[in-house]
C-alpha cells in the first residue's frame, strides 16, 4: 500500500484515506480517487490522537482553517494549546500552527499531540526568528538550514506547510516597478523573505530550488500550500501586478509540484473587494487546472476592525459560492491583538456558518439538505430535530432556554401571532404537503 496519497491515486489505489472522505462527502470512492490524482482534491491527515483526515478540494464542502500561535508580546504554550482544543471543538478542519515567539520547537510539538487535526505551519517563521536570534539580521538565512528545517517540521508531523515559493526575482520586480501599495505588504514571512533576496542580492531558494521543497514534503505526504508572500493587504490592492505575478507562478508551481508527486494547494488573498472574489477563484481555477484553493479571509472591506470576523464572514460566504476550497478563519481581534481562547471559538463558528451559506449554493442537492429538513421540523415545532440539524445546537439551546416562551416552552419572539402556530391551526395542515419543485410532485413527509 501506498502511504503518498497523490501516488496511490494516480496508480488507481483507493486508500483508507480516500474512503473516508468519500464517506464523510457522501460521494463515491473513485470520484475521490480520480480527483487526487489529477491534483483537484488533496487529503490533509492528522498525525496524533485520532488522526483526523480531510479531504479539500473539488466538489468537496468548503473546509475551514483557524490559525493560533505565539507572538513577542503573548508567548504562552498552555495557552496555545488552550486554544488548539477549543479550535477542535468547535468544528475547525485543520489547524495552523504560526508562533513566531518562545520554544518554537516546544510549541509546536505541543499543538501537534493537542488536537487530531492536520496541523499545518509556515517554516520561514522558526528559519528567520532562529537566524535572528544568532545573527541580528534576517538577511544571515542560510538556506540549507532552511530546508534542514522544513524536513525537521515534517518529520514531526506537520500535515500541510505554507511554503513562500513564488516570491522571485520576477514577482519582486513587478512591485518595484509598481511602485506603490495601500496596504504595504502584510505576510511576515513572504516580507522578511523579500528583504533576505535584495540584501543578498540572490534568487528565493524555494523557487531556485522548488524541486527540492517537493520531494522533501512528497516523502512525508506533506501537503505543500504555495503560501502568497505578496498578497493584497487592502482591497486597493486587491489585482495588482504584484499579487497577480507571485498568484501566476504559484498556479505554474502547483502543476509542477504535482508532476513531482506533492500534493499541492494554492494560497490566496487576503483583501478583495466583494465584485472581485468571483473573478479571483476563476483566475486560480483555470491557471492551475482546479487545484485547491485556500482563501484567507477574504475580507471585502478594511474599515471593520473589531467586527473583521463578521467582515471575513462575507468575503468567505462569497469566495464559497464560487469555489474556494478552504477559508482560513479571522477572529474579532484581526488587525488588532493576538486571538484569545473567546476569539478562537467566535472565529471558528462564524466562519463555518459563513462556509456552509456558500456551499448551499455550491452543493446545492447535498449542502442544502440539513436545512430543508430543520425548516419542515420548525414549521411543525420539532425541537429536538430542530436542534439535530442546526450549525451550533448548543448555542441554540442555551438561548431558548434562558429565554423560552412563559406559556410553552418555545421560542418567545412572536408570543400569541407566532405565523406558524396561527397557519396550524387555521390552513388545518393545509402547508404540510412538501411541494419537491414547480411540477408539484410531492415528497412522503419524515416520521
Amino acid at each position: 500500500m501506498n502511504s503518498n496519497q497523490l501516488h496511490a491515486a494516480m496508480a488507481g489505489e483507493i486508500t483508507a484515506e480516500i474512503k473516508e472522505v468519500a464517506l464523510a462527502e457522501g460521494l463515491g470512492a473513485e470520484l475521490i480517487r480520480q480527483r487526487v490524482a489529477a491534483g483537484q482534491i488533496v487529503i490533509a491527515r492528522g498525525r496524533f490522537n485520532d488522526k483526523k483526515v480531510v479531504g479539500i478540494g473539488k466538489g468537496l464542502s468548503t473546509k475551514i482553517n483557524a490559525s493560533i500561535g505565539t507572538s513577542s508580546d503573548v508567548c504562552d504554550i498552555e495557552h496555545e494549546k488552550r486554544k488548539a482544543r477549543i479550535a477542535e471543538e468547535t468544528g475547525a478542519d485543520t489547524l495552523m500552527e504560526l508562533s513566531a515567539a518562545g520554544d518554537l520547537d516546544a510549541v509546536r510539538r505541543a499543538v501537534l499531540h493537542e488536537v487530531s487535526l492536520p496541523v499545518g505551519n509556515v517554516p520561514l517563521y522558526q528559519a528567520f526568528c532562529d537566524t535572528i536570534k544568532k545573527t541580528r539580521n534576517p538577511a544571515g538565512l542560510d538556506p540549507e538550514y532552511l530546508f534542514d528545517l522544513i524536513e525537521r517540521q515534517c518529520d514531526e508531523g506537520i500535515g500541510f506547510m505554507a511554503i513562500h515559493c513564488g516570491i522571485n526575482r520576477f514577482s519582486l520586480e513587478r512591485m518595484q516597478h509598481q511602485g506603490y501599495r495601500y496596504g504595504g505588504l502584510c505576510s511576515k514571512g513572504g516580507t522578511l523573505m523579500i528583504q533576505w533576496m535584495l540584501e543578498n542580492k540572490r534568487e528565493n531558494p524555494l523557487f531556485e530550488q522548488f524541486e527540492r521543497v517537493c520531494d522533501i514534503l512528497r516523502k512525508y505526504d506533506t501537503v505543500l500550500s504555495l503560501g502568497n508572500g505578496i498578497r493584497a493587504g487592502a482591497i486597493h490592492d486587491s489585482f495588482d501586478r504584484a499579487q497577480m505575478a507571485e498568484l501566476i507562478l504559484n498556479c505554474e508551481l502547483a502543476e509542477r509540484g504535482r508532476e513531482r508527486g506533492c500534493q499541492t494547494m494554492v494560497e490566496g488573498p487576503g483583501h478583495v473587494p466583494l465584485d472581485e472574489i468571483e473573478a479571483n477563484i476563476i483566475l486560480q481555477k483555470k491557471m492551475s487546472n482546479d487545484a485547491p484553493y485556500y482563501m484567507l479571509g477574504p475580507l471585502p472591506c478594511d474599515s471593520g476592525a473589531g467586527l473583521d470576523h463578521i467582515t471575513a464572514a462575507i468575503g468567505a460566504a462569497q469566495a464559497s459560492m464560487h469555489g474556494a476550497d478552504l477559508i482560513c478563519y479571522i477572529t474579532p481581534a484581526e488587525h488588532l491583538a493576538l486571538p484569545n481562547e473567546e476569539d478562537v471559538a467566535v472565529g471558528v463558528k462564524t466562519a463555518k456558518l459563513a462556509a456552509h451559506i456558500g456551499d448551499v449554493v455550491k452543493l446545492k442537492g447535498r449542502a442544502d439538505l440539513r436545512d430543508k429538513q430543520l425548516s419542515k421540523d420548525r414549521r411543525d415545532f420539532l425541537w429536538n430535530r430542530q436542534f439535530d440539524n442546526l450549525l451550533f445546537p448548543d448555542d441554540a439551546r442555551a438561548i431558548l432556554e434562558s429565554r423560552k416562551s412563559l406559556s410553552e416552552k418555545g421560542c418567545s419572539m412572536c408570543g400569541e401571532l407566532c405565523a406558524l402556530k396561527n397557519a396550524a391551526v387555521s390552513l388545518n395542515g393545509y402547508l404540510k404537503g412538501d411541494k419537491l419543485n414547480k411540477n408539484s410532485r410531492v415528497e412522503k413527509k419524515s416520521a
